[in-house]
């Protein structure tokens, strides 16, 4: 089983052209190959690197290829479309586009199936695809409450949001929407992410404490709860569309699974603000 280890590295500085070279050429082989024909030796190969170097930044096959597909979602920009229905179509366009690329498709897949027997590849899954891209929905949302399309969050949330570091969340604020940090023997997995007693979803994180410094308030665990939920059901959505179904994300199942989903945003909205004991902060 693949382990990520959370020591820092030490030595000569990473090179970005090399890590792309790597990257892509990680892709490009998945692709020619598949998951079980592919080897670290290849992927050196045809990066024109040594074997050397890529264990030195990634200690196995799986650790490779979740950030080989990680950056891909880096690309995807939430555009100001005027309205939150627009914003949202958008979005799930832009996702079926990007799983319906081979090499994002194959290495998504790829890894989700080893993934089944390892929980800490799961963990770097989530922490270099999900949680980088969280901050996707924590913009959205923020636009859409200041055109009044959306309640605004209790008093005391927005920063613990803007963050995306409170209790529940599925990223941290430095890791989200982070192009560099694919790869980089300081991203997901070292002693300063996700997890540590002190980083993101400790007591200590600024901007999420309740009364008295006491951790995150109702307010705060709302939004996040809110936004981890808005994230599932799209990505989960779109995912199931492309990968499982094998259908495309056109511009008329955007439009209808915006409709769905934005009828019952604002229900659900509401009873999460119910269940965290924040209430319902008055409409802007």
């Amino acid at each position: 089983m693949a382990t990520f280890g959370n020591a820092r590295r030490t030595g000569r500085p990473r090179s970005a052209e090399a890590d792309a070279a790597i990257l892509a050429a990680t892709r490009t082989a998945l692709v020619e190959l598949g998951w079980g024909r592919l080897t670290m030796g290849d992927v050196a190969a045809r990066a024109g690197v040594a074997k050397t170097t890529l264990y030195r930044r990634w200690s196995s096959k799986s650790e490779l290829v979740v950030d080989a597909v990680a950056v891909l979602f880096d690309e995807l920009r939430l555009t100001d479309r005027g309205s939150l229905r627009a914003d949202v179509e958008d979005m799930v366009r832009q996702i079926g586009e990007l799983l319906d690329r081979p090499e994002t498709k194959t290495a998504l897949m790829a890894v989700m199936a080893e993934s089944a027997r390892d929980p800490a590849l799961r963990l770097r899954i989530r922490d270099a695809i999900v949680g980088r891209q969280r901050h996707l929905v924590v913009q959205g949302r923020r636009r859409a409450q200041e055109r009044g399309e959306l309640p605004p969050d209790a008093p005391g949330a927005q920063n613990c949001a803007d963050r995306a570091d409170c209790p529940g969340s599925a990223g941290n604020a430095e890791s989200a929407g982070n192009a560099e940090s694919a790869g980089n023997a300081e991203s997901a997995g070292n002693a300063e992410s996700a997890g540590n007693a002190e980083g993101p979803g400790g007591a200590e994180a600024a901007g999420c404490g309740g009364a008295g410094g006491e951790g995150p308030g109702p307010g705060a665990r709302a939004a996040a709860r809110s936004t981890d939920l808005v994230f599932d059901v799209i990505a989960g959505a779109v995912v199931n569309r492309t990968l499982v179904s094998a259908e495309p994300v056109d511009e008329a199942w955007a439009r209808a699974f915006t409709t769905l989903l934005l009828g019952g945003m604002a229900e659900a909205d509401r009873q999460i603000r119910e269940q965290e004991g924040a209430g319902n902060a008055p409409r802007a």
